[in-house]
């Protein structure tokens, strides 16, 4: 079983910091209806705590009209917490670039290879295609070396934990693509080839590299982590890490 995370609230409620989920936007309305169930979420199993979302680009409101707002209303130094999985251009530049001149603390990105992302990770692939003997992870793409080399670490131990080969696959920024990967599973001899979602919501990239995936002939696509438990998890330990009243133990 995945491990879960007990709230310890150090402080009370009022005074503990508020959370700012920023994720990238989207113009597709369905990503930011996720980001927004994520904040609920986040908020449910920390009652008491203020959770509010921003988003990069395309869609409101910003990281620092929610900032402004939070600082206007005498609340304490946010936790802004990237919704993101890679720090790539937009965790390293965008989002510090936006949130500049307030007085906040960002915690690290969400992507990283750790027990609640791979748990997370398996269920939604679980709950698409119970039976595979290979798996492609399918993801956004970046030209960031890091970040495709934390994309990378995450399908290898995925691949591990499941037991079977697993590929990446990019909906962008160079291959391959989700035909790509699925392909050169099939020809390594697998026959029923799943697709995994390093997504943390839906959007046209998501579409575009699972679409490309089934029409390869992949068995199934995994949903994006969305509000999943397991996310929420991450997003309180991320925070954890930055804010000590905030802080989580595992068990």
């Amino acid at each position: 079983m995945p491990h879960e995370l007990l709230i310890h609230p150090l402080a009370p409620a009022g005074e503990r910091p508020p959370l700012v989920l920023v994720a990238h936007g989207s113009r597709d309305p369905r990503a930011q209806a996720s980001t927004r169930a994520l904040a609920r979420g986040v908020a449910a199993a920390r009652p008491g705590l203020d959770v509010r979302s921003a988003f990069l680009e395309l869609a409101e409101p910003s990281p620092a009209r929610v900032l402004a707002a939070l600082r206007d209303s005498g609340a304490a130094a946010p936790v802004v917490v990237p919704v993101l999985l890679t720090r790539a251009y937009h965790g390293r530049v965008d989002l510090p670039a936006q949130v500049a001149g307030f007085d906040c603390v960002i915690a690290d990105t969400l992507g990283a290879v750790s027990e609640p992302l791979l748990a997370g990770l398996v269920r939604r692939l679980r709950e698409a295609c119970p039976e595979y003997d290979a798996v492609v992870l399918a993801a956004a793409g970046t030209s960031v070396a890091s970040g495709r080399a934390t994309v990378t670490g995450v399908a290898a131990e995925l691949g591990r934990r499941l037991g079977v080969p697993c590929e990446v696959a990019y909906a962008s920024a160079g291959g391959p693509g989700g035909a790509e990967a699925v392909a050169a599973l099939r020809a390594a001899g697998a026959r029923r080839v799943a697709a995994a979602a390093y997504f943390l919501a839906p959007g046209r990239l998501y579409d575009t590299v699972m679409s490309d995936a089934l029409q390869a002939g992949a068995v199934g696509a995994a949903a994006p982590l969305g509000a999943a438990r397991e996310l929420v998890s991450l997003v309180l330990a991320a925070a954890s890490a930055v804010e000590p009243q905030l802080a989580l133990t595992a068990v």
